[in-house]
């Protein structure tokens, strides 16, 4: 089987692969049959010379690979028809933005795994960068908190080569009292909390984090259960939630009064509530000045989210009586970073993360021909829909 690793195509460019050099020379020597292709980029975290020196074969022309894979959405002029493609198409949400690509892939006789598919039975997710979107983002909410108030300064972790250089930029930081809520369970809010730990946060109960100030920073991690009840019978049952999150309602308004900073990695859709409305950050108890939405919803889970901004300018201000965007650190104003590609900036720790967990729970279906793990995430075949995903009728053939 031939393997190719497509040229990042999407504007901004993203750095991130789906295997990193050493993985692709393994693999070539490892596993019987198969062959890499890498297409030339100068955008890559890994340069065409370190494919190349790993004994990986660089060429523009990828017709000949059976699976092609990427990390962020193909452009459709660059899609090779009747090909099997993986990568995060970001449509299973049906969003707008992508109507035209999915258009494209069934008119292309595309077949579609998307990354944010491959599930375990219980719904876990199997493959991501959120662990990574989550280290990124926590030190990207500290660091705005800290701009804010002017009482500790962090650098950006763009600027520093991987993740271990930017642990050590953590020595002797001392962090003044602060709250800080975290939201989510899964791996975004496993980097947060990583974080939280690097910077010596200590950790709460949600009644201690609820009953008082405390003279040195702490954090809660609230968890499903401390997020949402259902409102008929005020109780949490994981499996319920997720099959009907309209019955539930969110319970994260009495920690508004509490926190100073909230880190949110929950997952959004349209059926589940908000963690609070816009309406509340009028009320004169809302205390929070900093919100680092790493999971990035726009208008989602965090309201004030008014869509991203960039690595390079991460950070702006809500005006909390208008709702409008304002320059950052604004006393009128409270501060989001809402990034979209918040792994890029350790884009070779988490592109080897990533391609440490394709080989190790889904490369093998992938060569074998398939599994129902494959299945599961499989939207497009040769061009239509699957059965999981006939909800996409109408956005992917084109009724308006």
């Amino acid at each position: 089987m031939i393997i190719g690793l497509i040229r990042e195509g999407k504007v901004p460019s993203d750095s991130r692969v789906a295997l990193t050099p050493a993985q692709c020379r393994w693999l070539q020597q490892h596993v019987a049959g198969v062959q890499i292709i890498v297409q030339p980029s100068p955008h890559r975290c890994y340069s065409d010379a370190e494919y190349k020196q790993a004994g990986v074969l660089l060429q523009e022309d990828l017709s000949s690979c059976d699976i092609l894979f990427g990390i962020k959405e193909v452009p459709v002029s660059m899609l090779i028809p009747n090909k099997t493609y993986l990568f995060f198409s970001h449509t299973k949400k049906q969003q707008s933005y992508n109507r035209g690509l999915m258009q494209a892939m069934v008119e292309k006789n595309i077949t579609l795994i998307d990354y944010e598919c491959l599930e375990h039975e219980d719904g876990q997710r199997i493959i991501g960068f959120g662990f990574f979107a989550g280290i990124v983002g926590a030190h990207n909410g500290m660091m705005a908190y800290g701009k804010r108030t002017g009482l500790f300064d962090l650098g950006r972790v763009v600027a520093v080569r991987d993740y271990r250089e930017l642990i050590h930029t953590y020595f002797g930081l001392k962090l003044p009292p602060m709250k800080i809520a975290v939201t989510g369970s899964g791996r975004v809010a496993h980097g947060i909390v990583e974080i939280m730990n690097l910077m010596d946060v200590q950790e709460l109960e949600p009644e201690e984090f609820l009953e008082r100030d405390y003279s040195y920073p702490v954090y809660v991690h609230l968890k499903g259960g401390d997020l949402y009840r259902h409102k008929l019978t005020g109780k949490y049952e994981r499996k319920q939630f997720h099959e009907h999150p309209e019955a539930f309602e969110c319970i994260f308004k009495q920690y508004i009064a509490h926190t100073d900073v909230l880190m949110n990695g929950v997952y959004w859709d349209h059926t589940i509530p908000r963690l609070f409305e816009l309406g509340d950050i009028q009320q004169p108890d809302f205390r929070i000045q900093t919100i680092a939405d790493i999971t990035d919803d726009k208008h989602g889970s965090v309201p004030c989210n008014l869509g991203d901004a960039t690595i390079d300018d991460p950070v702006y201000g809500v005006n909390k009586q208008s709702f409008e965007k304002t320059a950052p650190y604004q006393a009128e104003s409270i501060d989001v970073m809402a990034v979209g590609n918040l792994p890029n900036e350790l884009p070779r720790d988490a592109s080897r993360f990533f391609g440490e967990q394709l080989i190790k729970y889904v490369l093998d279906d992938v060569l074998k021909g398939g599994s129902e793990l494959i299945s599961r995430a499989t939207i497009l075949q040769s061009g239509k829909l699957t059965k999981n995903f006939d909800y996409l009728h109408d956005y992917a053939y084109g009724k308006d």
